[in-house]
């Protein structure tokens, strides 16, 4: 019996949660199933890979061997999740955890999952079927005194399970099946066991079992240490602790999202892979980890994103693996693809695009971290001069905008992003955070930069910014661009906003990218949260509030208990693409904040320094 796969193995995207510990990701479907887990790091290949292959990928499946009902949640301010199974014949709970020490993420990767009786007797089958990386490993089983060991390529993985799962399972190379009983008041413990080249440590249950509950102290103490006290309170949370599954601690870089090849649409081939760390995302994570307090979490994030930049020259890649390398060219699995949506992408050719926003969201960020009351170091303020002067030589070119489209184009929003990279250029500048030698120039160009966009960038007839110079076409990503809007135009960036509304929008407040991309793909998650946010910057508070009020409660159906994905279907009220997703995730943080501050003090121009000022000085505000 499974009421959430159809018939060629595939689950709801939307049903999907996740656990992880900073290293990897793991996603379990409602029915136990932990059908995505790359190790052991997050773009690593799939040793878990059912997501994108319903009938012959790996998983690794918990659930009771007879009919049920399953809620779930997230422990509070946590990370380790719980679920409930109700039989006939009784309940259980099972707690799951990718493991880590209250140091950070252990030597290997431990995903630790316990199994207890509540009510009553429940038969539980455990399956666990290993995955072949699109058929280019084979796992082999050895046995040893400790239990069965698997070598798959290069990993060495042992499940660690209780005395009453092993003697009741059996065991081959693809994996091991196993039914037993849990009675009321029993607790079994399966955990999975990965390293890497690398020796196999092999520690005992108790301890497993005990760092289930050390990470979820981990966690609790991280979002006891947030400063937000806004609205939106425990979405804000939540979408924090989603961003942290996305802070790849070895290095801080932060990965757009942790799965690849998930579908945008129906029919068509938008199967991308995300799990690298883009500039543009990274920066936007950063200022929500800014708004909310983390101040270890930007500061590494921010480090590692200035140390890429000057490893690379000191130019702006699009984006980088999480070690600070170059993203592969793209490369098509042979899986067969969730649902059929093929082609399955790994690597990622946007990596050399040219992306004229990047340089603004590199000297916001640097802007909003300064404005929250930290330093910069003289190799970061330098490189922050050298991006101001390259935005000023090149922000005329055309390039392939924020949505990283083959069609080079003058976009308007990469032209209001340099805007903002020049303002914030000249802003550090006067605060002496970076050299002012060029501020001079950069406050020409800057205006010059509003005097094009006005100029080519606005049509009279849609009375709107449009897409890109010389189109009647609309872009939502403009909504972004708030910040432009209030200091050059807030009547236009208005009208710009009822047009955007009035042709991209839905009845529920989701948004679509761009003009005629409803053929093709489903609402962005991203925009509704921009437009709320930019709707409330520009005076319209009490439009604003209820757009992110009827985003939030859209979003919150289904049972991903709070992981967001890409875009969401407004048809089949289903979310659909890459998950978790950082942009989805950081807007809901970033309009919260901005909502709160405008709420506090309607009469501020800027509400995004109001609210750093206050982290700066280290208040709390209700």
């Amino acid at each position: 019996m499974d009421e959430f796969r159809d018939s060629e193995g595939f689950c709801d995207l939307g049903d999907y949660t996740a656990v992880g510990e900073g290293r990897t990701v793991a996603l379990i479907s409602p029915d136990g199933s932990v059908d995505w887990w790359c190790v052991p790091d997050l773009d690593s290949p799939p040793l878990f890979d059912r997501l994108l292959d319903g009938g012959h990928g790996g998983y690794f499946q918990i659930i009771p061997d007879e009919p049920y009902r399953m809620t779930r949640h997230y422990r509070e301010n946590s990370n380790v999740l719980e679920t409930l199974y109700e039989t006939a014949g009784g309940r259980i709970k099972i707690t799951e955890s990718v493991n880590s020490t209250l140091a950070g993420p252990l030597p290997w990767n431990e995903l630790a999952r316990r199994i207890e009786g509540l009510e009553g007797s429940v038969p539980v089958s455990l399956r666990l079927q290993i995955g072949t990386a699109a058929e280019t490993r084979r796992p082999w089983a050895h046995h040893t005194s400790q239990g069965t060991v698997w070598n798959v390529g290069k990993l060495l993985m042992m499940l660690r399970a209780t005395e009453v799962i092993n003697d009741n399972g059996t065991c081959d190379d693809e994996g091991m099946q196993a039914v037993f009983t849990v009675a009321a008041g029993e607790r079994y413990l399966a955990a999975l066991l990965v390293t890497e080249d690398q020796p196999l440590a092999v520690p005992s249950l108790e301890r497993i079992d005990e760092r289930i509950e050390t990470s979820d102290l981990a966690w609790r103490s991280w979002v006891d240490g947030l400063c937000y006290e806004g609205k939106y309170q425990e979405d804000v949370r939540r979408s924090a602790l989603a961003l942290k599954f996305l802070w790849y601690s070895p290095t801080g870089a932060l990965a757009a999202a942790a799965t690849m090849g998930l579908p945008e649409g129906e029919g068509n081939d938008k199967n991308y892979d995300y799990r690298y760390a883009w500039v543009r995302d990274s920066c936007m994570i950063i200022k929500s980890f800014i708004y909310i307090g983390a101040l270890e979490d930007c500061k590494a994030a921010f480090s590692w994103l200035a140390a890429a930049l000057n490893a690379n020259g000191g130019e702006l890649r699009t984006c980088f693996r999480l070690d600070g390398t170059k993203v592969p060219e793209e490369t098509f699995v042979p899986v067969q693809g969730y649902r059929g949506a093929q082609p399955v992408r790994l690597g990622n050719n946007a990596a050399d695009q040219l992306q004229l926003c990047n340089y603004g969201d590199v000297l916001d960020t640097a802007a909003r971290f300064t404005e929250a009351g930290h330093v910069l170091d003289l190799n970061t303020a330098r490189l922050l001069t050298h991006l101001a002067n390259r935005c000023a030589d090149t922000w005329l070119q055309k390039d392939s905008g924020i949505w990283e489209l083959p069609e080079m184009q003058h976009y308007t929003q990469s032209k209001m992003a340099c805007w903002v990279a020049l303002d914030q250029a000249v802003r550090l500048a006067n605060g002496g955070y970076i050299e002012s030698t060029w501020r001079k120039r950069w406050e020409r160009e800057r205006d010059r930069i509003r005097d094009w966009i006005e100029t080519h960038c606005w049509s009279e007839a849609r009375r709107a910014y449009t897409f890109w110079a010389g189109t009647t076409r609309l872009d939502a990503s403009v909504a972004l661009m708030h910040q432009y809007g209030r200091q050059v135009s807030e009547a236009r960036m208005l009208s710009t906003l009822e047009a955007l509304r009035e042709e991209l929008g839905t009845d529920d407040m989701m948004i679509y990218r761009y003009s005629d991309v409803q053929k093709e793909e489903n609402t962005f998650i991203a925009c509704a949260l921009w437009m709320a946010e930019a709707l409330t910057v520009l005076g319209r508070q009490e439009e604003g509030e209820h757009a992110m009020q009827v985003v939030l409660e859209t979003l919150s159906q289904g049972k991903n208990a709070g992981i967001m994905s890409e875009m969401y279907n407004v048809r089949k009220k289903k979310c659909c693409g890459n998950m978790p997703q950082g942009l989805s995730h950081l807007s809901v943080i970033c309009a919260s904040h901005t909502i709160s501050a405008v709420s506090r003090n309607p009469s501020d121009t800027d509400p995004e320094s109001f609210w750093l000022g206050c982290l700066a000085n280290g208040k709390h505000y209700r």
